[in-house]
């Protein structure tokens, strides 16, 4: 295995538990389309065009801005921004 490929699988663990780990859902949904991209750079590194183009189209593009959009529609990213805001403004009051 040459480094770059344990690099690259590393991230993939990682970012699978993060992705399972998160907090917020569009975090998560970000972290998600970057380890289908980082999972294409793999299949490219394996010599297997056909799956790279698969994996890049629908993991990272369709199945990506489907979760934007669904995300969006159910008004998620609304109210996380307000919330975090939210907890800003009293972190900043606190500090006073």
């Amino acid at each position: 295995m040459i480094p770059i490929e344990a690099v690259l699988l590393a991230f993939l663990v990682a970012a699978a538990i993060a992705t399972s780990l998160m907090k917020r859902i569009l975090d998560s949904t970000i972290l998600f389309a970057a380890y289908s991209i980082v999972m294409s750079l793999l299949w490219i590194l394996l010599a297997a065009p056909d799956l790279t183009i698969t994996e890049a189209a629908v993991g990272a593009g369709i199945s990506g801005i489907l979760f934007f959009v669904v995300l969006r529609q159910i008004r998620v990213i609304e109210r996380e921004h307000h919330a975090d805001s939210l907890s800003e403004w009293e972190g900043d009051e606190d500090a006073k």
